[in-house]
């Protein structure tokens, strides 16, 4: 019953996301990480079953994706007038959970499939791997860029911001850190139905 609202829900943003967006090439590009994490997802279901922890915490990435895609994360309306500086920073949301949501997902897959023994060593390689995943994101932005031209500036969102890039890297990585400090005695507590 649960994976139908989940799977209702994110139906229903991805269709509202995509109902005349800011512009539909911006679209495609935010939106297409949410559709690939829900294939991955559905092909992994019967062998691999992530917590409801995960799982909630993909569905909410995946619509800070589609509610960029809809508006461009540069004009997001309910952060237009949220900060007193002269930049939406909604993309920083995005970049927050870019760090939050992998953080548990990474955790997940490596105590499940026993990858690192020690449980010292977890929550550092748990952190560089969302700072490489963060930072391999953003040599994407800067390829599509480089591809598309004067198109791009909707989908980078940078407004002008000249250490846009490293910011975006700064908030995953506090958003990894913050998700292990918060989320780890409630995601393993829900591990141990698959511990066993």
């Amino acid at each position: 019953m649960i994976k139908y609202i989940w799977i209702g829900i994110f139906t229903l943003i991805l269709i509202w996301s995509g109902i005349n967006p800011k512009d539909y090439f911006t679209w495609f590009l935010e939106v297409l990480p949410a559709v690939i994490a829900v294939l991955v997802l559905v092909l992994t279901y019967q062998t691999f079953k992530l917590t409801p922890l995960v799982y909630s915490l993909i569905l909410i990435h995946c619509i800070i994706l589609m509610v960029g895609g809809h508006y461009t994360y540069a004009e997001v309306p309910f952060f237009n007038g949220v900060s007193e500086l002269s930049r939406n920073n909604f993309d920083k949301v995005g970049h927050f959970a870019q760090g939050f949501v992998p953080a548990m997902v990474a955790r997940e897959v490596i105590i499940r499939k026993q990858i690192i023994s020690g449980q010292r060593w977890q929550p550092f390689f748990i952190i560089s791997f969302c700072l490489a995943f963060s930072a391999f994101y953003e040599l994407i932005e800067w390829w599509v860029a480089l591809l598309v031209g004067e198109d791009a500036e909707a989908f980078l969102g940078t407004q002008g911001y000249v250490w846009d890039t490293q910011s975006d890297m700064g908030f995953a990585l506090l958003g990894a850190i913050v998700s292990l400090t918060l989320l780890s005695k409630l995601h393993d507590a829900q591990l141990t139905k698959f511990l066993k």
